[in-house]
């Protein structure tokens, strides 16, 4: 128990590098994106780009952003997350597309398209929202790629299942027997309730329908404040599910809570023991940091990581070695951040014991600043004590 306590401390031997910045650029939003190994050994990132000039607070707010929407892109690395092809960059789905815009563009869903086996590792999805996430209007939209992100389906839309609305955020997982899951958020239609659910298709993606609600109605799914101002910085319960199928069975979901998005939020852990049909509350993996990626390693721990928004500013892990059930004391990826405007990792294993995480960053020592540093995508490699 004590050792769930020592003082955070840096990870020995972290190396950092970066993975895509653009001068002119907002690059950020790694956890909407998503990080994955192929079947080759190439690693490919996904992230949000929007134009961004930084002359003015506005052009880093995020609800000015929102506005402009910017593009889900990819890049890829052949030599497993040490370097990354900028000439391998693209655009798989441009943000200012409306769900009307998709659904001109074909059939509602994959069913005329041949199946894909979820347990191919050159199966990768992506999912976000239009118009933008967590509004009252917001619909989910995916795409897929069965050749390790070298193309990319059309989007489809997901039916709302008779909710009001429904994001998408990049978190997608495959259980052992194959059926593929997406974790999605439901807004209720003033924008200031939020409650997590799981999708699911066991027809290789040809559709995907409602399995699960993750928290119950009446647990804390409304803000925790005075509805004043954005929803987007207001304080709110349970949101950015992230599913992971373990090894036994079991399936662990982390999830953000916050107080306010620029410094007090934090992750919380559910978990199934069947499947993902019923969900309950496991655990409270930090005092601060969300949303939180997570990964099991080759040996069986759990770790954690996301972006920490109290000063010092940067990149932190936990690790769990009892199935996310408890949560060892803070490791220290980064402290070099600018300003909070940064985190939401992915997480990955590319060798045992060895992780890489992506997330997008700005630093201190820039000499661009606007409330931080350009912000840009950032790679760590570290192994968790």
């Amino acid at each position: 128990m004590a050792n769930r306590f020592q003082r955070p401390r840096p990870v020995q031997d972290a190396r950092h590098g970066i993975v895509y910045r653009n001068d002119s650029e907002f690059a950020a939003w790694a956890f909407l994106g998503g990080l994955w190994l192929g079947a080759d050994g190439d690693v490919v990132a996904a992230f949000t780009r929007n134009d961004c000039v930084y002359t003015s607070p506005d052009d880093v707010h995020h609800d000015m952003l929102s506005v402009s929407r910017g593009r889900v892109s990819t890049i890829r690395s052949s030599d497993g997350g040490e370097s990354w092809d900028e000439a391998s960059l693209r655009t798989v789905f441009d943000m200012s597309t409306s769900a009307e815009d998709i659904a001109a563009n074909g059939p509602p869903d994959y069913g005329q398209e041949e199946p894909v086996d979820f347990l191919d590792k050159n199966v990768f999805i992506l999912s976000g929202a239009v118009p933008a996430h967590f509004v009252p209007t917001a619909r989910p939209w995916i795409s897929l790629s069965s050749d390790g992100g070298r193309s990319w389906r059309r989007p489809v839309v997901l039916p709302l299942g008779g909710l009001h609305s429904l994001s998408g955020q990049g978190s997608t997982s495959v259980r052992s027997d194959g059926v593929s899951l997406i974790a999605l958020t439901s807004v209720t239609p003033d924008g200031w309730t939020r409650r997590p659910l799981v999708y699911a298709s066991a027809n290789g993606g040809q559709s995907w329908q409602f399995l699960s609600f993750i928290t119950p109605e009446q647990d804390d799914g409304t803000a925790v404040s005075a509805k004043q101002g954005s929803p987007r910085f207001g304080a709110h319960r349970y949101f950015y599910p992230c599913p992971l199928p373990l090894r036994n069975g079991r399936i662990l979901c982390s999830m953000r809570s916050q107080r306010d998005p620029t410094s007090v939020l934090w992750t919380e852990m559910f978990e199934s023991e069947d499947g993902g049909r019923t969900w309950h509350f496991l655990s409270r993996v930090n005092d601060w940091g969300a949303p939180g990626d997570i990964v099991e390693m080759a040996d069986g721990r759990i770790v954690c990581v996301y972006g920490y928004r109290l000063a010092p500013y940067g990149i932190r892990a936990r690790v769990s070695e009892d199935g996310g059930r408890s949560w060892g004391s803070e490791l220290i990826l980064r402290d070099d951040g600018g300003s909070w405007d940064l985190g939401y990792p992915r997480v990955i294993e590319v060798k045992p014991g060895l992780l890489l995480t992506t997330y997008y960053m700005n630093t201190r020592d820039d000499p661009i600043q606007l409330n931080g540093g350009v912000r840009h995508i950032a790679r760590t490699f570290f192994r968790p004590d």
